[in-house]
């Protein structure tokens, strides 16, 4: 450990995502490995279900990252959000990034912040609705680390009603209208899925979710708005309505302009490079709907804004 530093560590927190096609099975095992997200029987079987579910279904998803170039963008650009957090905070701050289950793992950035004489961390989930699948399971995990490495450390929980946050996601929903009539637009939020026993023992997951979707209703009212849920698998009931499903439905009511909002996602990766623009678009396309995506946050100038202002809320 260097000599320490009065520097303020902030952690920025993501799921991470297969930087080739080799990583995909990997990914997939240390996702499944994980029982916050899913209890694949007793414990001891954990690992060897993960490993065999793993070994399935990693052709099928290689097929899907060979159409978006052959690996996820998402490490590149937290990197590029870490970058530009940076610079907005100053050298009061340096932000390093964490990844759930791919490289740069949680552990190695907690190292490197130990190694610089870090004293102290903020942790910023980078999922803006709690869930203890996702948010909580990265927080377990940095706890864990943190065992090994003591530093103190402030956990920025949620950020769902954050004003940034919400002025960034209406800016890029008026992008999308651009010249259509606000009365006539359907403004799909499709969200990441979650299983319903989560929502069933307390999760908040759901409401967060609302309480966003109430905000953007506020200050960008005419348009008609859904919430639905993609990125689903595995036997279990999870939150309806599906993307799919949504889709569908609108299309029977006469729908024939849609506007998606990744509302769950703060930059571009599988779920809407693939799910959304190819798989959901085609959808819609053969079932009359002309699907427009809203632009991702990714390094947003507005976005970035918002992240400076939760880590500033936390630091005073």
């Amino acid at each position: 450990m260097t000599e320490k530093s009065n520097t303020t560590g902030v952690l920025l927190l993501n799921l991470g995502g297969p930087d080739s096609l080799e990583a995909v099975r990997p990914f997939l095992y240390n996702l499944f490995s994980d029982r916050l997200i899913i209890k694949l029987g007793p414990e001891f079987l954990q690992r060897p279900i993960a490993a065999s579910i793993a070994l399935s279904r990693a052709p099928k998803t290689r097929a899907m990252y060979q159409q978006i170039g052959g690996a996820s963008p998402i490490t590149r650009l937290t990197l590029e959000q870490a970058n530009a957090l940076q610079t907005s905070l100053g050298g009061n701050f340096r932000v390093y990034v964490g990844m759930r289950y791919w490289h740069p793992f949680i552990e190695a950035a907690v190292a490197q912040a130990y190694a610089d004489g870090i004293q102290h961390f903020i942790a910023l989930s980078l999922y803006p609705h709690y869930s203890l699948a996702t948010t909580g399971s990265a927080f377990a995990e940095l706890q864990n680390v943190l065992k090994t490495y003591p530093l103190p450390c402030t956990y920025i929980r949620s950020w769902s009603q954050n004003r940034l946050y919400i002025d960034a996601l209406v800016k890029s929903i008026v992008e999308a209208i651009g010249d259509d009539n606000h009365a006539d637009c359907h403004i799909l939020m499709s969200a990441h899925g979650l299983p319903v026993y989560f929502i069933e023992n307390g999760d908040p997951y759901l409401d967060e979710l609302n309480k966003t979707i109430d905000l953007i209703k506020e200050m960008l009212p005419g348009p008609t708005y859904h919430l639905s849920f993609q990125s689903r698998s595995g036997p279990v009931k999870w939150l309806t309505p599906s993307t799919e499903e949504k889709i569908l439905q609108l299309s029977a009511e006469g729908v024939r302009r849609l506007i998606v909002v990744a509302i769950s996602f703060v930059s571009d990766h599988i779920e809407t490079l693939y799910e959304i623009d190819i798989l959901y678009s085609h959808l819609a396309k053969k079932h009359g709907i002309i699907l427009k995506r809203t632009r991702a946050l990714n390094t947003e100038p507005l976005f970035i804004e918002a992240l400076t202002d939760i880590i500033n809320g936390y630091y005073k």
